[in-house]
């Protein structure tokens, strides 16, 4: 079932462990448990990265996308397992796949970020990522993720 607006900033915060600066997503817009997940990041000037990366032509860096769609998987996982991960829960990446990078993101771009499930096996999720801005696109990779109990 697609459930539109299923996550606002304030659930976002519930499920993922990251802060500010490093939490990267701002909204779920859609989500179908086991299968996929539709989740929006807001890039503005404040960023901390842009002034150092490139300070006369500011650009995301092409890793904290990456990062951005991993965190945008954790969701999914957290979501379709309909758990409330603790201190003691994290989603690490154990493998990016066929990373491409087709466009530069800027200030005031809207990072659409999708994530599909391709795969669950032994506790290794395997993802299909794409993010895009203004319906191009920015990012396409494979992920490979695993959820860990950590002390």
């Amino acid at each position: 079932m697609t459930m539109p607006g299923v996550l606002d900033i304030q659930r976002i915060l519930q499920k993922l462990p990251h802060r500010y600066p490093f939490l990267l997503v701002d909204r779920v817009v859609e989500f179908e448990r086991d299968k996929r997940i539709k989740a929006l990041k807001n890039v503005t000037i404040n960023e901390p990265f842009f002034t150092g990366h490139f300070p006369s032509r500011p650009v995301m860096p092409g890793v904290l996308m990456l990062e951005a769609l991993a965190q945008t998987a954790a969701l999914l996982s957290f979501e379709s397992a309909g758990t409330e991960p603790g201190d003691d829960t994290v989603v690490y990446f154990v493998g990016i796949d066929g990373a491409r990078f087709k466009r530069p993101v800027v200030p005031g771009d809207q990072l659409v970020l999708e994530v599909a499930i391709e795969r669950a096996r032994g506790g290794i999720f395997k993802y299909r990522t794409s993010a895009a801005v203004d319906g191009e696109l920015a990012v396409e990779a494979e992920l490979m993720c695993t959820m860990r109990k950590v002390s």
